[in-house]
């Protein structure tokens, strides 16, 4: 009897195995249909979010109607330039500032006040002022800012008559602007010539000195 019920279980243990069987098949099968289904979804998804960033940029470029201005001030340049630690400070002030404006392809830099620490700045000053602004404001790009006020009238120590990037005999692709403040003042040291350390710059087509 024992043995005779051995036998039941087993035929039992056999016809269980092959509904288990075939109960995976159906989801198997309901698996293989639903990821045949799935890949177009997922590649026309992939499709939009590839796409949906270029036309993004290019209906709503940053650049299109934003004029972009990079301030610095009170850059004192020459300050304690004697000084074997932070005499090149400034300099590397400046220089950081108009690495940035390249970086981020800002339209001009305004410069508003106190470029120079001295109102007679050094020779070292003048020269590693001009050998900074000129590696920086060089180029062949094209500027695309108009100044629509007169230049004569607003502009100081003109060459050309018109700011420097409109110059035919330069070729200078980040504006540079800039006015005095109280160290570098024409006024200051009470001379009748009225003139600043910018208008060195500004005479040499290296910024537009305005004010």
């Amino acid at each position: 009897r024992a043995a005779a019920a051995d036998p039941s279980t087993a035929d039992s243990s056999d016809s269980e195995p092959e509904q288990q069987q075939q109960q995976p098949r159906q989801p198997d099968t309901n698996n293989s249909d639903d990821s045949d289904d799935e890949p177009p979804q997922n590649t026309t998804a992939d499709n939009a979010s590839e796409s949906s960033p270029h036309q993004n940029n290019n209906d709503n470029h940053p650049d299109s109607n934003t004029l972009r201005i990079l301030l610095s001030t009170d850059n004192h340049l020459g300050y304690l330039e004697k000084d074997p630690i932070r005499g090149n400070d400034s300099f590397a002030a400046l220089e950081e500032v108009l690495h940035l404006a390249r970086l981020h392809r800002v339209d001009l830099v305004l410069l508003s006040g106190d470029l120079f620490h001295d109102n007679k700045p050094s020779r070292r000053t003048l020269h590693t002022t001009m050998e900074i602004l000129r590696r920086y404001c060089m180029g062949g790009e094209a500027v695309n800012v108009q100044i629509v006020s007169d230049q004569k009238e607003c502009l100081r120590s003109v060459v050309s008559g018109r700011v420097n990037y409109e110059d035919e005999f330069y070729s200078v692709d980040l504006p540079i602007f800039a006015i005095h403040g109280n160290h570098d003042d024409p006024t200051r040291d009470g001379s009748s010539e009225l003139l600043s350390a910018i208008d060195l710059l500004s005479v040499s087509n290296l910024l537009n000195y305005f004010g």
